[in-house]
C-alpha cells in the first residue's frame, strides 16, 4: 500500500516560497496534490500530464466524458487556453479572482481530453493566492476537482482528506477548514451570461 501523503502547513493568504515551490516540484512530477481555495479543498495536477489526470479521474471515479475544469493564474492565463471575448474579458475581469468557474470555447492548445464535446472548457481564476501562485511557479494551469469522500462529500480539512484519500495523492496543503461552498458556474458562451450552477459567487 502506498504511504499516505505528507501533511503541509501553509499560509494560504500569504504562501511561503518554499511550500509554492514545492508543490510545483510534485505537480511538475505528475503528482497530485490537496490544497485549500476560495470553495471547497481541492485535488489538482498538471494540465499536460495525461498521467496524473487519469490518476485523479480513477480517483474520483469520474465519468471520462464529463472534463474537469482547471485554474489559472490569471486572465492573461486564461485567455492561452479559451477563446476570449471583449465581453467575456470584461465580464471575468470584473469577477475575478473570485469564486467562479467560467465556461468558454477552447483553444488548440488545450488537450482534447480536457474538453467537451462541443469544444468547451472550465476555467478558475479563484481568490486564492495560494493557489495563484503555485499555478504560476508551474507555469501550467492546474486541473481542479473537489476533494470528496466515496459518498460525494466535502473533505473540509486537511486531516481528513489524509484519512480518506493519503494513499492515493502524493501532497495536502494545509490551510485550515474550507467553507462548504461550490464555485457559481456561469457560461459565457455566445456573450451572452448564462449560471449554469449557483454557487458561493455572485453576480449583481
Amino acid at each position: 500500500m502506498a504511504a499516505a501523503a505528507p501533511i503541509v502547513e501553509v499560509d494560504a493568504v500569504t504562501p511561503q516560497p518554499r511550500i509554492v515551490e514545492r508543490a510545483a516540484e510534485v505537480l511538475s512530477d505528475g503528482g497530485l496534490i490537496a490544497y485549500p481555495t476560495d470553495t471547497y479543498y481541492g485535488i489538482g495536477c498538471d494540465l499536460f500530464s495525461k498521467k496524473a489526470i487519469d490518476r485523479l479521474y480513477a480517483m474520483k471515479d469520474r465519468d471520462r466524458k464529463k472534463p474537469l475544469s482547471f485554474l489559472c493564474h490569471d486572465l492573461s492565463d486564461v485567455s492561452r487556453y479559451a477563446k476570449v471575448s471583449n465581453f467575456a474579458y470584461r465580464t471575468m475581469k470584473q469577477l475575478t479572482p473570485g469564486p467562479f468557474t467560467f465556461v468558454l470555447e477552447a483553444t488548440q492548445v488545450v488537450p482534447q481530453m480536457m474538453q467537451t464535446k462541443q469544444r468547451q472548457v472550465g476555467l478558475r481564476v479563484p481568490q486564492a493566492p495560494l493557489m495563484l501562485a503555485i499555478a504560476a511557479r508551474l507555469g501550467h494551469p492546474i486541473v481542479t476537482t473537489s476533494a470528496t469522500d466515496r459518498d460525494g462529500a466535502p473533505l473540509i480539512d486537511a486531516r481528513a482528506i489524509k484519512d480518506e484519500l493519503g494513499s492515493r495523492i502524493d501532497l495536502i496543503l494545509d490551510g485550515g477548514v474550507q467553507p462548504l461552498e461550490p464555485s457559481t458556474v456561469v457560461s459565457l458562451i455566445g456573450d451572452e451570461i448564462e449560471v449554469l450552477r449557483q454557487g458561493k459567487g455572485l453576480i449583481v
